[in-house]
């Protein structure tokens, strides 16, 4: 029983000295933790502005060649000359190859000598036709004797002009022996040096690839739904498109051009239509194959209210910001985000021109938090947005 009632005392004592230590502890204090000030919180801010901002369609295109011909041999042959350097930039008519002319020259010599004997023949046979035309009225010849000489000469004038028809088919057949740049353009991979056997006409051979470049065209697509206003306004004119080279920084010029192709159809099993632009491309930023984005503008949204994307915050209920009012206090407020242009966001509802909203240390943040503004953000300020 003593050693019960000695417990009971320890752990009285223990008690009391636990309540002694609790109470210095609050210091006294009589006022609940839930009024107490919050600590202020460093935040980064930027004013919500009012801009013209564009209307833009944005996707990721492909750069197509102007133009682009294999180049083939319409004679058979050895290579015997190749006159360009692979890689080189060569201009409409340039000589690229020269094919053994010799056997095309003998052709030429061969049906030219068969002209000159057929057409002696029929100068003889017309001269005879024309001797014995008088002779027929007067029996001194016969009528057979005469068809015949007759058909005699229209035989031969006949060959004559096949003769002719041969002596141009070997001509041209030797000049199809200096192979020519039918465009303009950049040269690829030589396939066929110096001392190859080509075949006229070979479907599965090609000599060298000529690429245009200048201009080119850039091939992308867009949801349908932009048919409409796309389809309006290339009928009031022309249609801007600019385009950066993927891999670019977000700060070099953009290469501008404009629509000159929208297709026929829609594609039903993406539900995009596709769009073709012109460029000059004269400065050679963009290279057949490469992947760029695209930005179509079809006007201009007047009066847009502005902030950067970093401000716009999502919970359950959407998204919103963190809006510092005047009295330094925090604000929770929902926004309605009409779409963004790069790092800025188009806000529909939810703000008004010149207020402040935070960019970063949301974290730290619950309405009615003191903010202390640490930085003004100058990336409004220096917006790109035109």
């Amino acid at each position: 029983m003593n050693n019960i009632n000695k417990a009971s005392r320890i752990v009285t004592i223990l008690g009391a000295a636990l309540f002694f230590l609790v109470a210095c502890s609050e210091g006294g204090s009589t006022q609940p933790s839930s009024e107490r000030p919050r600590p202020s919180a460093p935040v980064t801010v930027a004013t919500v502005v009012q801009r013209d901002v564009p209307i833009e369609i944005n996707s990721i295109g492909n750069v197509e060649a102007y133009a682009t011909v294999p180049l083939k041999s319409r004679v058979s042959g050895p290579i015997i000359a190749v006159k360009f350097q692979e890689g080189q930039e060569v201009k409409e008519g340039d000589l690229m190859f020269t094919i053994d002319p010799l056997p095309y020259q003998v052709a030429l010599k061969q049906a030219q000598a068969q002209l000159a004997r057929d057409s002696a023949l029929a100068r003889k046979a017309q001269a005879d036709l024309r001797r014995n035309a008088a002779l027929v009225d007067k029996d001194m010849v016969s009528r057979q004797e005469y068809d015949q000489l007759k058909a005699t000469a229209d035989s031969l004038e006949a060959t004559v002009k096949a003769d002719q028809a041969l002596v141009e088919n070997a001509r041209l057949q030797l000049e199809y022996c200096a192979i020519k740049a039918p465009i303009s353009g950049r040269t690829g991979t030589l396939e066929a040096p110096r001392g190859t056997l080509v075949k006229a006409s070979d479907d599965n051979k090609s000599l060298v690839t000529i690429t245009q470049i200048q201009p080119v065209f850039v091939s992308f697509t867009v949801p349908e739904q932009f048919f409409g206003p796309i389809n309006q306004t290339l009928a009031a004119g022309q249609l801007a498109v600019a385009v950066r080279p993927s891999g670019g920084s977000a700060g070099s010029t953009a290469v501008t051009g404009k629509v000159t192709f929208l297709d026929n159809t829609v594609d039903v099993s993406t539900g995009t239509i596709r769009l073709k632009a012109t460029f000059a491309n004269e400065d050679r930023r963009l290279w057949p194959g490469q992947f760029v984005t695209v930005a179509l503008r079809l006007g201009v949204q007047s009066g847009a209210m502005v902030i950067p994307n970093q401000a716009i915050q999502v919970g359950q209920a959407g998204p919103y910001v963190f809006v510092v009012g005047v009295d330094s206090k925090v604000e929770l407020r929902p926004v309605t985000v009409s779409r963004t242009v790069g790092d800025r966001s188009i806000i529909a509802q939810g703000l008004r021109p010149g207020e402040k909203v935070v960019t970063d240390g949301q974290l730290n943040l619950v309405p009615g938090t003191q903010a202390t503004i640490r930085d003004q953000d100058q990336s409004v300020k220096g917006s790109a947005l035109k």
